[in-house]
């Protein structure tokens, strides 16, 4: 399989944790330029979102949006820029959630500063957002969906992401989530509370979604040098789209549809599958697929999970994916 093109997957709300590639930080230097130019960009807050990123190595990770999401950004963003560095470009770009923005600016639909000022914006946008959260679910997207409307939960909880073919996440203000939570429990299914504070890929983010968007207009944007497999729509992002700033902003009130992206790019090739993903987050679902299974792609990790050897995990997932350059 050597030659493969190469697939990265870029992380979003949900996938961090504590000490997440803050040992990049320290040792890779293309990672750490990139990542001190984006926090000096954010402007002063981009200092609080460093102090707490590296001061939370033992402690609790940031589940609120405005720290997670410019650390997710910048992770994803970062890990692009050092294998771009080392002539590992990427054929295709997928981002999950916020991971979309990321890779929309590797693809260079707008440069670092203009996606700095961006983030700031998202984050800003956040006061918009009423209290609630998101809940991973194992069950088919329609089959959860049903649960929890047969026992009578509104429609403000919706599929916020639909991660595989038995991986569902819901999203919505509380107390509704908590109702939901408690409908997939009663029938039978197993969930757990994703790393969120807020009700991304719901109708609740719709408020913070348009305020966002006025942000993303002030921005020049450019069509994608890289293909950008959307994980709002499933297929790649169009000129036509990339320069429409709600085509970004909406997002926030969309659900992710993380696997039909992914299946679109499997089921019609052989790929290596890199994950940018904190813990290998992405990989996991990745190496369900039945392209991964029958090994005709591959997933290659990047960061480790915790508690794991951080720097072992990069530079052995680094020569793995230059042996097949």
């Amino acid at each position: 399989m050597t030659g493969q093109g190469i697939v990265l997957l870029l992380p979003g709300q949900g996938f961090q944790h504590a000490g997440m590639a803050v040992e990049l930080y320290r040792r890779e230097p293309r990672f750490a330029a990139v990542a001190d130019e984006f926090l000096a960009a954010l402007g002063p807050g981009g200092e609080t979102v460093r102090e707490d990123w590296l001061a939370c190595v033992d402690g609790a990770p940031a589940d609120r949006g405005t720290t997670a999401q410019p650390l997710l950004f910048m992770i994803g963003y970062g890990i692009g820029a050092v294998l771009a560095g080392r002539g590992l470009r990427p054929s295709l770009l997928i981002g999950h959630s916020v991971g979309e923005l990321a890779a929309a600016t590797l693809a260079g639909v707008f440069d670092l500063h203009a996606a700095a000022r961006i983030l700031a914006a998202r984050c800003a946008a956040l006061a918009e957002a009423p209290p609630g959260g998101m809940l991973a679910v194992a069950g088919a997207p329609q089959t959860v969906l049903d649960c929890i409307r047969s026992r009578s939960v509104g429609e403000s909880v919706v599929v916020g992401a639909h991660n595989g073919p038995l991986q569902t996440v819901l999203a919505g203000p509380e107390p509704q989530l908590s109702e939901a939570e408690r409908a997939v429990r009663a029938g039978g299914m197993a969930a757990r509370r994703v790393r969120s504070l807020e009700p991304w890929h719901s109708p609740a983010m719709d408020r913070a979604a348009r305020r966002f968007a006025a942000a993303v207009a002030a921005e020049t944007l450019d069509p994608a040098t890289i293909p950008i497999v959307s994980t709002r729509t499933g297929r790649v992002v169009t000129d036509a789209e990339a320069a429409l700033p709600e085509f970004w902003a909406a997002q926030m009130a969309e659900p992710v549809l993380f696997w039909p992206a992914l299946d679109s790019v499997l089921g019609g090739g052989e790929y290596t599958v890199v994950d940018g993903a904190p813990a290998g987050g992405l990989a996991t679902l990745a190496r369900r697929h039945v392209s991964v299974r029958a090994g005709r792609s591959r997933v290659v990790p990047l960061l480790a999970p915790p508690g794991r050897d951080a720097w072992t995990a990069w530079t052995k997932g680094l020569a793995e994916l230059e042996a097949r350059a």
